[in-house]
């Protein structure tokens, strides 16, 4: 059989995508890869043991095919280069690039080098332009990648970057086995004169590409999640050193102490509110929460300091009725009531008045504020505040507010603070909707099937071998 062989390509083809899911998920089981690869800035020798860790086995795979009669899938480095230039980008892909293309000019190959270099240049441009979510959403389906292409424009059109990656890679596929048609000895490329059978080439590279994002953006929701649920411990475990204290406590057992005689009715209802809110920070709490649950939730704890405050602390609420049935993190308002309240109101002889709003932006995401008209932060605490360090006198709730958001939504959700001496301060809290529980753990399920599928390809392609 010959290189064009339409069932030598078919079955190469196939061999390829059990190739890309066992080294990925080879690599996948090592913590040093995993360190590496989440890292949000790298050094230079960090990216050099990264770029090493994915060529050196697929440098072999080279080799190997070089060497060996018709065993051409074990050559990736063309979706390999591709990996490096949009995860790491253009200057990695490059190395790696020429690395792969090593065997390659050892068998005479000659073009492989220049090619793996545009191909590292063009990838490593798309990795710069394109958001990083973006990358690693990309899915190895092209039928399904397409057709949500397709719905997503009928209702707002817009450039998908996933649809431009998808065509970047087919096209440079092409232009790859189009160059190997015509110097068939400089460089190595699958190709055919069978016009369904290039397409399928230019089809499956995409999905070559898309088989390790896939499997390692499930690690990346994995250590999201593991974050999250780290900083909903610390959430958590602060709620109770700070607001469950003696103080607070001992004030409100008080205040219920001088209710019994002459209000026991509220006296009662004070109890139970506060049975309620120990209640909810004792027990185990999902990350994420209908806003009416977490509404209750500071109902109670707003009630409480109403009686203890009298007529000094007053409470508005300006709650939109569709966004009541939305999902938002668990424990999200407390600690920025608290702060408005015990920094923003307590100093003020009169009091004053804690304001919530929600509603539904115009761009379709959902709307948070908590405002007090109380004392405020000068110019330096407000900016320090705002870019997430602890402000002097304004506690810890916003910082785990922010970082527990960007754990949660990354680049997609956004915490403001908006402060003036004298006059109060507001915290703004924007985030997407999410209106069912299953949208929220969508990603770790993706990851979990797209696991078990490379899971079926790798064990099938060792029985083939066997």
């Amino acid at each position: 059989m010959t290189q064009t062989d339409p069932k030598l390509i078919l079955i190469t083809l196939l061999v390829e995508l059990g190739v890309a899911a066992a080294v990925s998920s080879s690599l996948a089981r090592s913590r040093t890869f995993k360190d590496l690869l989440l890292m949000p800035e790298r050094t230079v020798r960090q990216t050099v043991g990264l770029v090493a860790m994915i060529c050196i086995p697929l440098v072999l795979g080279v080799w190997v095919r070089t060497t060996v009669p018709n065993f051409l899938a074990a050559d990736l480095s063309f979706e390999t280069t591709i990996l490096l230039g949009i995860l790491v980008g253009p200057l990695a892909a490059m190395a790696g690039g020429a690395a792969l293309a090593f065997p390659a000019l050892l068998h005479h190959e000659y073009f492989a080098l220049p090619v793996n270099l545009t191909v590292a240049v063009l990838a490593g441009a798309f990795g710069r332009f394109a958001d990083k979510e973006d990358v690693w959403s990309f899915s190895p389906m092209i039928d399904l990648s397409i057709y949500r292409w397709v719905t997503r424009n009928l209702r707002r059109p817009h450039l998908d970057r996933q649809i431009l990656l998808l065509m970047l890679v087919a096209g440079m596929q092409f232009g790859s086995s189009i160059l190997a048609r015509f110097y068939p000895k400089r460089v190595f490329e699958l190709n055919s004169d069978v016009w369904w059978v290039e397409l399928l080439i230019c089809a499956t590279a995409p999905v070559v590409v898309g088989i390790p994002l896939k499997i390692w953006n499930a690690i990346r929701v994995e250590r999201k999640l593991e974050e999250q649920g780290r900083l909903l411990l610390e959430a958590r475990l602060d709620a109770l050193q700070r607001q469950i204290n003696p103080h607070f406590l001992f004030n409100t057992l008080n205040s219920i102490t001088s209710l019994v005689r002459s209000q026991p009715e509220l006296a009662r209802e004070m109890i139970v509110k506060l049975a309620n809110i120990l209640r909810v920070l004792l027990k185990d709490r999902e990350a994420f929460v209908p806003f009416s649950e977490e509404l209750a939730f500071t109902d109670d704890y707003l009630d409480i300091e109403v009686v203890r405050f009298g007529d000094k602390l007053k409470v508005v609420k300006e709650i939109a009725e569709e966004t009541l049935s939305i999902v938002v993190p668990g424990m999200l308002l407390q600690p920025l009531i608290e702060n408005s309240i015990k920094h923003g109101l307590e100093p003020r002889i009169s009091g004053g008045t804690v304001t919530l709003r929600s509603r539904i932006t115009e761009q379709g995401e959902l709307l948070i504020e908590v405002e007090d008209d109380g004392v405020g932060m000068d110019a330096e605490r407000a900016q320090i505040s705002r870019v997430g360090v602890v402000a002097p006198g304004t506690g810890i709730g916003v910082r785990n507010v922010r970082e527990r958001m960007e754990v949660l939504y990354g680049n997609l959700a956004g915490v403001e603070m908006e402060s003036r001496p004298g006059r109060g301060t507001k915290v703004s809290l924007r985030m997407p909707i999410l209106d069912e529980q299953a949208e929220v753990w969508g990603p770790v399920q993706a990851g979990q099937a797209i696991s078990l599928m490379v899971g079926d390809a790798v064990r099938a392609v060792t029985r083939g071998r066997a």
